[in-house]
């Protein structure tokens, strides 16, 4: 892979994201191997916990417009008729891919965000389970201030991160929000002093989640995820089925087994 670096170990996936530049920008490479990969960890039995951020100093500029010209450029004359819309209609959809690999994978994933995460890197991130940031974070739904509407997420998610109003906000703007405001607004769970901390602690967090029985912790994503637009009597009766079908497994006799001889469990996903 040119875009992306993989490391699995402990049951916990690390997965870099590299250039081009300082920035990490996301560019032609990122876009066509990234659901591959995503696709290929959701399979990885091994793989218990994803981390996700950027090589260097920061998270990732967002999409590499100047690499993506000889996609985008094409397409975009606003002289073009229905086979040319057609066309980006179908760039779109290919790109939005990336980010739904990320949210569809059934292992959890956590985005350590350093320095800049710009308009596609908010993509990415909104995609992931669990966010953290290093004091020197700054996100930004950028797409508005260079007259495009982010089309690739993130307006669908950041509402159910962080409420209507203030995604709206983010949306509206194209602000930066620094650390310290993405955690009073939720859009992160907590706040490293810089970069080494930040991933030192993303990777602490997946190792912890890596140590439950994988399968309970894939199902109780999947249960979330359904439930996210349910009712609660929905979701309640989904759970239900699922707890029919699942709840019986040898990572449950291992619990019980662990408890009753005052060790700690050692869960095999089975």
């Amino acid at each position: 892979m040119k875009s992306l670096a993989l490391d699995v170990s402990e049951h916990v996936a690390t997965v870099r994201l590299l250039g081009p530049g300082k920035g990490n920008a996301l560019g032609p490479d990122f876009w066509r191997e990234c659901p591959g990969l995503f696709e290929e960890l959701d399979a990885n039995e091994d793989v218990r916990a994803i981390v996700l951020h950027g090589e260097g100093e920061h998270f990732s500029y967002g999409l590499d417009l100047k690499a993506m010209i000889a996609d985008l450029g094409p397409h975009m004359s606003p002289n073009g008729l229905a086979k040319e819309r057609t066309k980006l209609l179908d760039l779109v959809a290919r790109l939005q891919r990336s980010a739904d690999s990320i949210a569809q994978c059934r292992k959890p994933t956590i985005a350590a965000i350093a320095g800049y995460c710009i308009g596609g890197g908010v993509d990415l991130v909104s995609a992931c389970d669990i966010r953290l940031a290093s004091q020197d974070a700054k996100l930004s739904v950028r797409e508005t201030r260079v007259a495009m509407v982010a089309d690739l997420g993130s307006l669908q998610r950041l509402p159910r991160i962080v409420g209507k109003g203030l995604a709206r906000e983010l949306a509206f703007t194209g602000d930066d929000v620094g650390a310290e405001r993405a955690l009073r607004i939720g859009l992160v769970n907590e706040v490293f002093a810089d970069r080494a901390a930040l991933l030192d602690g993303a990777r602490a967090l997946a190792l912890r989640i890596a140590k439950n029985p994988p399968l309970v912790v894939q199902g109780v994503k999947q249960v979330m995820d359904y439930c996210e637009d349910k009712s609660v009597k929905d979701g309640e009766r989904f759970v239900a089925v699922w707890n029919s079908a699942f709840l019986a497994s040898g990572d449950l006799s291992e619990a019980l087994s662990a408890f009753a001889e005052r060790r700690e469990p050692r869960f095999r996903g089975e």
